[in-house]
């Protein structure tokens, strides 16, 4: 039985902790909130009473919203001065790859391990244990804690020695998702205006050009206009697509359907859709 702390017991922290502890490891939780952690510790873990504590596990994943939650939680705390030198800390945040390059800078100077895994995959996936991790970091590092992605995932892809790397990943498999929704949303547009049924074009779509997940899904989103109860709201979606702007920006490439969707998200939030499933982004076609 191995050690494993996890920090953040949202929609999808709680199903990664769940997971550990049904294959039988020891796990110690802390969230912000206490209702969370109460349930998991009924299910047999462990809870920390602070973050500091939480980090004395040799292994802890954290499942934090942004680039300001992990600052304030690690990086800027004093939290890592306390942790034992040799702890490896996996980030799997989806968090700016400016942000990766300072937490981990911040972490080898303490003498932490520190490993990216963000994930593909929304909270049903994660229940199932058959997340997509995006790895990063040192090889050693990745060797320790891929018993642990083996619960929580199907696969396991290492993208580099770098925690940015598997960031930039994630950032960039958002954008497209993004990409992909603001396509569909015209195309599902221009069908109705022409008297399709769109749940029928969708059906075609996704069964001869664009089979897959996210097509399929947010096809039938759409196309039903249903979108809640939301699995990755508008809000979120909108600071996914900000990172992928920025880190383009930092390397001088231009994305300019990124800045379509930029005005897409602005208005779809002003329109009070930011608690909505991203998907609503379509709604901002002309009907």
């Amino acid at each position: 039985m191995s050690s494993i702390a996890v920090i953040g017991l949202g929609a999808m922290g709680r199903p990664i902790a769940r997971n550990l502890l049904k294959a039988g490891h020891d796990v110690v939780v802390w969230n912000r909130s206490d209702g969370p952690a109460d349930e998991l510790v009924a299910a047999g873990a462990r809870r920390a009473a602070s973050v500091a504590e939480a980090m004395h596990a040799p292994v802890v994943f954290s499942v934090l919203s942004d680039d300001r939650a992990v600052a304030e939680t690690f990086v800027d705390s004093g939290v890592l001065a306390q942790t034992p030198g040799g702890t490896v800390h996996v980030n799997l945040a989806t968090v700016s790859p400016g942000l990766a390059r300072r937490a981990g800078a911040a972490h080898a100077e303490h003498g932490v391990g520190y490993v990216a895994a963000p994930v593909f995959g929304r909270a049903p996936v994660a229940e199932a244990g058959a997340l997509n991790v995006l790895a990063a970091g040192e090889h050693a590092l990745l060797d320790r804690v891929q018993p642990f992605f083996d619960v929580i995932g199907s696969r396991t892809w290492r993208l580099g020695d770098r925690p940015e790397q598997a960031n930039t990943v994630k950032i960039l498999g958002n954008y497209l998702i993004a990409c992909a929704i603001q396509s569909l949303g015209e195309a599902i547009s221009l069908a109705e205006g022409a008297g399709v049924d769109s749940g029928q074009f969708v059906e075609l779509l996704t069964s001869t050009l664009f089979p897959g997940a996210v097509y399929t899904g947010y096809g039938a989103m759409i196309a039903e206009r249903r979108y809640q109860p939301a699995g990755f709201t508008t809000v979120l979606g909108r600071k996914d697509l900000h990172l992928a702007l920025d880190a383009a920006t930092d390397q001088g490439i231009p994305l300019p359907i990124g800045q379509l969707l930029r005005v897409v998200f602005d208005e779809a939030i002003a329109d009070g859709r930011g608690a909505d499933d991203w998907a609503v982004i379509a709604e901002q076609q002309p009907r």
